[in-house]
């Protein structure tokens, strides 16, 4: 019978003990904010930024929220970000993606000063992530190491195959992977054989952004599934990159899709921020 592994209990798990370090940063007169930036309403990007309110309130992380209207121009963007990184309170800065399209992420990303990128997405920090340096790690594969540690899944000297090499997952999850002692193989789009190198993964990583696209096909008996994916199905219904009901029976543990990934990027985010308090 194969493990379900509970994203939703181990991220509480990680947001208690978040929430104990906090209380004794803030014992010592630690007070830094995180300052939350969303340009337009875009419905996804008000939800999750209120799900990362929320997070920052329970964890007790201040925040400062900056809701800028859709017809923002870049420079008064890049204004306040800079304003934001020479202010002393803010430890954390977080810029809700995507944005509207006048708009150059890249540009806005790399005017946050990298001592404050709690989503780990500036090259600095990407940079000290594939050297081992520490720094800010992109928030979803951090998640899944620990899913991995916190089921007692080893991944030291075990094949794992990370589907897709996205600059947010694919790339940092191989890195993070590496750095855990695991033999990586990172596949994409141009991957001759696909179907044959997934199945030869005892830790299968599903970052396609395609659902349902990894079938029994894909996994060999025994392996451990982490689908990254989040989808909608044609029920309306999520679902991620894995086709769940055909894969789960091969498999001795699994993410499902709600529960499983998603709530882990924000835990980890939040872990960001207190690192960044402590650091500041």
């Amino acid at each position: 019978m194969y493990q379900i592994i509970d994203g939703k209990r181990i991220s509480q798990e990680i947001k208690d003990e978040l929430k104990e370090r906090m209380e004794a940063l803030k014992a010592r007169g630690e007070s830094r904010c995180l300052a939350v930036i969303q340009v337009g309403s875009d419905p996804a990007s008000s939800v999750y930024v209120g799900n990362k309110k929320k997070a920052c309130a329970y964890v007790g992380v201040d925040s400062l929220s900056y809701e800028l209207p859709e017809n923002t121009a870049q420079e008064e963007l890049l204004s306040l970000i800079g304003d934001l990184n020479g202010n002393s309170r803010v430890s954390g800065i977080l810029v809700q993606l995507p944005l509207p399209h006048h708009i150059d992420e890249e540009k806005i990303l790399l005017a946050i000063d990298p001592r404050k990128d709690v989503d780990g997405f500036h090259p600095v920090n990407v940079g000290n992530l594939s050297i081992g340096r520490p720094g800010f790690v992109s928030c979803t594969p951090a998640g899944v190491i620990q899913l991995l540690k916190r089921s007692g899944i080893e991944i030291a000297g075990k094949e794992c195959v990370v589907l897709g090499r996205s600059n947010i997952v694919g790339k940092p999850m191989a890195m993070l992977l590496l750095q855990e002692n695991g033999t990586v193989t990172v596949c994409h789009s141009r991957t001759k054989n696909l179907k044959e190198i997934a199945k030869r993964a005892d830790i299968l990583v599903a970052a396609v952004g395609r659902p349902r696209f990894v079938n029994h096909d894909f996994v060999k008996e025994g392996a451990v599934v982490i689908d990254v994916g989040i989808h909608r199905n044609e029920d309306n219904r999520l679902c991620g990159d894995v086709d769940f009901d055909s894969v789960a029976p091969l498999t001795s543990a699994i993410t499902p899709v709600p529960g499983g990934v998603g709530p882990m990027t924000i835990a980890m985010l939040m872990s960001n921020c207190v690192l960044g308090i402590q650091e500041a």
